[in-house]
């Protein structure tokens, strides 16, 4: 009963039938409360995100796996210091508990507490247990403390692989297939064939049970060897074929408890088992209907091996009501109940409608057809030592490639990001993860048309995928694309309601609109999903900045910082806050810090050298507008506040050249217009001056602006009326 149930849960876990695998469970845990058990329904409870639920199962619970599902229902409960507690080494358990897995843990946890330090640590320390282990790697870059791929990814990891998978030669790697469940210590095993689950039906000790499943490794050994290693009296749970449509109407028959078949065979009542196959049974209602031969177990043996098999095997009944076991001891299969296979009605049973008789000719040890099944390895094993180091370098090849790139991005040194990608192999490149990675680095390079096209591929390619959407959105609100930003953000509303990635992509299409009070509470919706989302934090501030409420913006972005102290829109929100303040000193700081993590930003060397401009710093304010322009010179930003500058100098003829030039790049600019306006009008160009404020106007800036606009040109008509007086 416990393998059976054992084996349904995971079939359950496996098909994301998460509801059935916890109702299962709960049944298992009850009847059979081992420590196993307990941990198989945590494992229920995590996957359908009640960890309240696993939190109460696990506490308590001193074994090492239990400790690291207890630590992890305590992360997902924001309870950092208690499973920080659990995590950390203890005199019974000198180990972090679950190898890799566990240090990425407890690095999340240091992280979530801004202990950056003590989070690297053991970040490094989970690659170092596992090469492949991406999200520790991921996890450096954020924080800025990746070493260059060719190192991490280098021959120590190919080393480390190889002592894993080559340590035996007996040890195979195996794919994915329909009879393969992954556990959470990252082994591999077989559903029905988890043997320490069978030492439990047969009086194992638990606490061996548990070690011998959670300490071996699977990878380490062959399934054959193993299955050889089992005794023939072992009863096994086979998981039987799906039974077929036409005999829905049939009753079940009631299962087999392996305690009553282990207790007769232990009282000498005989070896021989009948291997149930679901796939070879005929009910039959007409008792005069034949069984051809060809269906029965007995047609896959040859003759002389199935009548060698008849003489060394003796009857074995199991008397369990209602289902009734026979061995055939004659050669033609036949006995006092059954006749070549049929199914015959038991007078007397009044508990059910049908008798079972399953006729076997062979033991389990015999049966040549079932034993191949296990003996044979999984599909897509390997068992070549050449052919696991060539996937092995394979793999870290890949890995250096797409790891360098990332690594490059985080920096943002997005030039050298795009161009590591675009080197991957097409059937890479072309995939939703890298495309987004793609987007991101051409957004964070202020190209928008291009950050917008590959964005949308990604999301062509997988419309059901989150990463990089909140960017994406940002991106349509800079394009303007408003009907493309709407029906993105019903499109990620529909696919997850609680992403925050989803509340980012609504509040930009408020904030297009200039609604930004409700784009506001939209993105404060997004933090509450959320509160480790730093980008929500921000795009609250920048909403708070539009309201002209700057207290609040400052804490939204202090907010963000705390989540990432990498995150340089925070720092550039924070200058541009204290820039409008009129705070220059502390505006210039918090461009410095932003400017240092995002050193290819021609926006932050704008505004850092307006900031300088402010302090009468103006060779270093010429110097930064300058190395602004030369490193994008598609941003007419920097040149139009080189041109303010040279106003505000009085260098109005190099003013004029560079807004010519800027106009060129930018002809539908109000605010180039309108500062071509100001120089004309000091230079008593009224006319020029004019015309200039009047296509500003045309062009539809916005309110404050236009009012800024109006007031310059009464101004200049009253200049022009006071003038032509005077003369």
């Amino acid at each position: 009963m416990e393998a059976l149930l054992i084996n349904c849960v995971e079939k359950s876990l496996n098909q994301f039938t998460l509801n059935n695998a916890i109702f299962l469970c709960e049944r298992l845990r009850a009847e059979f409360p081992s420590e196993v058990n307990l941990q198989l329904l945590a494992r229920c409870y995590l996957t359908n995100n009640q960890a309240y639920s696993a939190y109460h199962v696990l506490r308590g619970s001193k074994m090492a796996q239990s400790r690291y599902l207890f630590a992890l229902s305590c992360f997902k409960m924001n309870l950092l210091s208690e499973a920080e507690a659990v995590l950390l080494p203890t005199e019974a358990c000198e180990e972090v508990p679950n190898g890799a897995a566990g240090h990425y843990l407890l690095g999340l946890i240091y992280r979530c507490n801004d202990r950056r330090e003590k989070a690297v640590e053991y970040f490094r320390k989970a690659l170092s247990i596992d090469p492949l282990f991406w999200a520790a790697y991921e996890e450096l870059c954020i924080l800025g403390a990746a070493e260059e791929a060719n190192i991490m990814f280098g021959e120590e990891a190919t080393c480390r692989l190889q002592e894993l998978y080559l340590v035996h030669e007996s040890s195979h790697l195996q794919t994915a297939s329909d009879d393969q469940f992954l556990d959470l210590d990252g082994t591999f095993q077989l559903e029905g064939m988890n043997l320490t689950r069978m030492k439990h039906v047969q009086g194992h000790d638990l606490k061996d049970a548990h070690q011998s499943h959670h300490e071996e490794a699977v990878l380490d050994e062959s399934v054959t060897p193993v299955i050889s290693d089992c005794p023939s009296n072992v009863p096994f749970c086979h998981t039987p074929s799906p039974v077929p449509p036409d005999l829905s109407g049939i009753a079940p028959l009631p299962s087999c408890r392996n305690v009553q078949l282990k207790s007769n065979i232990q009282r000498g009542e005989g070896s021989a088992k009948s291997i149930i196959d679901v796939s070879q049974r005929k009910f039959i209602e007409d008792k005069s209907m034949k069984v051809p031969r060809r269906f029965t177990s007995d047609f896959r043996l040859r003759r002389s091996a199935r009548i060698a098999a008849r003489k060394n095997a003796t009857a074995s009944t199991c008397t369990l009501n209602p289902l009734s076991f026979h061995s055939s001891t004659d050669d033609k299969g036949q006995n006092e109940h059954i006749k070549e296979g049929k199914w015959l009605q038991t007078p007397g049973d009044a508990s059910s409608d049908y008798t079972a008789v399953i006729s076997s000719t062979s033991s389990f040890a015999n049966d040549r057809s079932f034993q191949k099944n296990l003996s044979m390895k999984p599909s897509g094993s390997i068992t070549d030592s050449s052919s696991i180091v060539s996937g092995i370098t394979d793999t870290l090849d890949l890995m250096r490639h797409i790891g360098e790139g990332y690594r490059l991005l985080c920096m943002y040194r997005c030039q050298e990001a795009l161009n590591v990608y675009q080197k991957l192999p097409q059937k890479h490149y072309n995939t939703a993860w890298i495309l987004s990675q793609v987007g991101k680095a051409y957004f964070e390079l202020v190209d928008y048309l291009n950050a917008g096209h590959v964005f949308g591929l990604a999301h062509q390619i997988s419309p059901y995928a989150l990463e990089g959407m909140d960017k994406y959105s940002t991106v349509l609100y800079h394009l303007k694309e408003d009907m493309k930003l709407s029906y993105l953000a019903q499109e990620l509303i529909a696919v997850d309601r609680l992403a925050p990635e989803s509340w980012c992509a609504v509040g930009n299409c408020y904030s297009l609109q200039k609604d930004h009070e409700t784009a506001l509470k939209i993105f404060l919706r997004a933090v509450k999903l959320n509160s480790r989302f730093a980008y929500a934090h921000t795009l609250c501030g920048h909403e708070y900045a539009a309201l002209e409420d700057y207290e609040n913006g400052e804490k939204c972005y202090q907010s963000a910082l705390r989540v990432d102290v990498r995150h340089y829109n925070a720092w550039y929100g924070l200058g541009m806050i204290y820039f409008r303040k009129e705070n220059f000193e502390f505006a210039e700081h918090h461009f410095q810090q932003a400017l240092q993590l995002n050193p290819h930003s021609s926006v932050i060397m704008c505004y850092l050298g307006n900031t300088l401009h402010a302090q009468k710093k103006s060779n270093e304010a010429f110097q930064m507008l300058e190395k602004a322009i030369i490193t994008d010179k598609r941003n007419p930003l920097p040149m139009y506040y080189k041109a303010d500058m040279l106003l505000s100098l009085g260098i109005f003829d190099k003013a004029l050249e560079v807004l010519e030039e800027l106009k060129e790049y930018a002809p539908c600019e109000s605010s180039i217009h309108a500062l071509m306006g100001k120089v004309y009008k000091e230079c008593k160009i009224y006319d020029k001056a004019m015309l200039h404020f009047g296509i500003a106007l045309d062009l539809k800036p916005f309110a404050s602006d236009a009012i800024i606009i109006k007031a310059c040109m009464q101004t200049l008509l009253a200049q022009d009326q006071l003038e032509s007086n005077f003369n």
